[in-house]
């Protein structure tokens, strides 16, 4: 009598990759709001936009996102996550630690489109050329509203921080960098001091206060150390003016490194450049599109 064997059933291993809908939570929980078009370009840039439509669709009728119609657009949605959407995201893995700010109606994310919109259109930019390059760079290497203390209860918030990996066959090389983004809605000199606050980060070294802590020898170095090997490279990237008004502001942070002397001296290590992002857009960030805040010779932004 022969003798029947079964084939043991097949254990059930998990996707690395994640499903679209998680990571639709996770790119609006990552960046604020995106229009449809963005999470198109960001996550599935190479099939129909409906294939991204369609799980937005139900993560609204789930209530976990929706949108509000940007003015003058001819209906382009911009997404966020609710309330609900907000609290469920906070335990993804890739989020952990970073704070939910949801937002409560359509009425309020109007209000922070214009912005946040922006900062993701130049995030674009870089995933676009990465992609075109080999080059490391996904929607999780993008981080806005990053903050770290100045001392005497101050802090900087930058736009976004950025990680970046260039690839090549011999080696992989990792950058940071710093990113703000100008609309021209403040003045240009305000625009300048930035740099200032910049510099003030570069070199604070948090003093040790009271008996008890006093008696621990105090962290060597500055405290950005504490998050970064280097410190990041500062990225300005300017839109919502003319060419002659974007220069000017571009010459006017030039300005600054030349004139203060701690902007001065932290540009001696760290790398400073400002782009047009129309330039981006059109010739890569890695085309030489950036002007040295030290320097006037154009270049990409890896050679600062």
């Amino acid at each position: 009598m022969t003798a029947i064997t079964q084939a043991a059933p097949v254990a059930h291993i998990p996707s690395p990759v994640e499903p679209l809908p998680h990571q639709l939570l996770t790119a609006l929980g990552q960046h604020r709001m995106a229009t449809t078009g963005q999470l198109h370009a960001l996550l599935r840039p190479h099939v129909r936009r409906q294939t991204v439509n369609t799980p937005l669709n139900e993560l609204r009728r789930q209530g976990l996102a929706d949108y509000t119609v940007l003015p003058r657009s001819r209906g382009t949605r911009a997404w966020f996550l609710t309330g609900d959407g907000a609290r469920i995201v906070k335990d993804f893995p890739a989020l952990r630690g970073r704070p939910p700010y949801p937002i409560t109606s359509a009425t309020a994310a109007s209000l922070k489109t214009p912005h946040t919109l922006t900062v993701l259109r130049t995030h674009l930019a870089f995933v676009a050329d990465a992609r075109r390059r080999g080059d490391e760079h996904g929607f999780l290497d993008w981080t806005p509203e990053v903050s770290h203390p100045l001392g005497d209860g101050e802090k900087i918030i930058t736009d976004a921080l950025m990680h970046y990996t260039l690839t090549s066959p011999r080696q992989r090389t990792k950058l940071r960098a710093f990113v703000e983004v100008d609309r021209t809605t403040m003045s240009s000199e305000r625009l300048a001091s930035k740099l200032i606050d910049y510099a003030r980060l570069w070199s604070y070294e948090p003093q040790p206060v009271g008996r008890q802590r006093s008696r621990q020898p105090a962290a060597a170095g500055p405290s950005w150390l504490r998050w970064y090997p280097v410190f990041p490279r500062l990225l300005f990237v300017l839109t919502g003016g003319s060419r002659q008004v974007l220069h000017n502001r571009i010459s006017d942070l030039h300005a600054m490194v030349d004139q203060h002397p701690l902007v001065a001296t932290m540009a001696r290590t760290v790398p400073l450049g400002a782009a047009v992002l129309d330039d981006l857009e059109a010739q890569g960030p890695t085309g030489e599109v950036w002007t040295p805040l030290n320097d006037a010779q154009p270049r990409s932004w890896t050679e600062l």
